[in-house]
């Protein structure tokens, strides 16, 4: 049998007709239970739609909802021009798939066996397979990359692996959307980067609506088309990350913590609290790094305007990269940030003591 990978619809380039569409929603448990409404947001075929949002706002009810595994409380959920639940359970499973966070225990499936799993809604009773549900087995376990495991037993695969084999059973499904709770939880980086990209083929290849919620908003922000920020009882807030950034949005999920997300740089700031305030003459990456050792110690690096007592100097063309002055006189060259910083903190514990000593107690004025 011909192993093949999906080719690029044509048509498909800039799908805009939503196949998901939620008109003011609100979901939860019961008439006494509301964990968010007025919720509004679309899904298009060919995109990748992150899901966010704090612990508690109701990601993973919402996702259930969207699963058909519980109803919306109030307004409808529009699956390809028709209400979701007008779907019976056999129409669904040919409409959507779903990957789950429960891990895959199954001790005695193959692979191949447990992706062949995904044919259930269109084989007969006996659940025997067709040569074109064999070709379909086989493309999906290509696309996800577990061909070559495909006589192993799920129980020996590593977690990344799984995870692989799980998506590759969605994929046999043959479904327009798939939905993913978290999909990269529990896994290490290369393996969260790999299922990503993986997801990000099968939405512009497979042409499919992928959704996905998930706490890995670095890679969120890099590989989705479109992110879903549900607020805590509502609404979602939806766009495009990078129009999402630029607005200030993607902050709002973080709430009143001490996180924010720095456009400028672009990547997420934690707030310290500062003992010091040291200027500093340099830019690019080493001064990125080097107010990063910085900040987690108290000191808070500043662009250097007017003479200072204190002074740090980053060169990249000298083999020590970093300098550090005291009175316009070198106290330390070197191209390490932990000795540099072990100078400094010395030196400033030293100042501030003196300062305190003469009852100077503001920590400006030192430098």
């Amino acid at each position: 049998m011909q192993n093949k990978s999906y080719d690029i619809p044509e048509n498909n380039l800039l799908s805009t007709h939503p196949l998901v569409v939620l008109e003011n929603v609100s979901i939860g448990y019961g008439n006494a239970k509301i964990v968010a409404r007025k919720l509004f947001a679309t899904i298009e075929c060919g995109r990748v739609v992150c899901l966010l949002g704090s612990n508690g706002t109701g990601k993973s009810t919402l996702i259930r909802t969207l699963c058909g595994f519980q109803h919306a409380l109030e307004g409808q959920i529009v699956l390809n021009d028709k209400p979701l639940s007008a779907y019976s359970p056999q129409k669904l499973s040919k409409e959507l798939s779903v990957v789950l966070t429960d891990k895959v225990d199954i001790a005695n499936a193959t692979v191949e066996e447990f992706v062949a799993y995904g044919r259930s809604p269109y084989t007969n009773f006996l659940g025997q397979l067709t040569d074109d549900d064999k070709t379909i087995i086989e493309t999906a376990m290509v696309n996800c990359r577990i061909i070559h495991k495909r006589n192993e037993y799920i129980a020996n695969l590593s977690d990344g692996e799984k995870q692989k084999a799980v998506i590759a059973k969605s994929i046999a499904q043959n479904t327009p959307l798939i939905i993913l709770d978290e999909p990269t939880a529990f896994l290490d980086l290369p393996a969260r980067v790999e299922i990503m990209q993986l997801l990000r083929m099968l939405a512009v290849k497979a042409n499919k609506a992928i959704l996905m919620s998930t706490h890995d908003m670095d890679l969120a922000l890099q590989m989705a088309d479109k992110l879903w920020i549900l607020h805590k009882n509502g609404p979602i807030t939806e766009g495009c990350p990078e129009d999402l950034l630029l607005s200030g949005s993607f902050n709002t999920l973080f709430g009143e913590s001490n996180i924010t997300f720095d456009i400028k740089t672009g990547l997420f700031k934690v707030f310290h609290e500062y003992k010091y305030v040291l200027p500093v003459k340099g830019h690019g990456f080493h001064y990125t790094l080097l107010r990063r050792a910085f900040a987690r110690n108290g000191i808070n690096l500043v662009q250097a305007g007017e003479e200072k007592a204190l002074l740090l100097e980053i060169n990249p063309q000298n083999p020590d990269v970093y300098s550090f002055y005291a009175d316009n006189i070198l106290l330390q060259s070197t191209n390490s940030i932990e000795k540099l910083l072990g100078i400094v903190i010395q030196k400033l514990s030293t100042t501030h003591s003196t300062a305190k000593h003469q009852e100077n107690s503001s920590y400006d004025h030192l430098f």
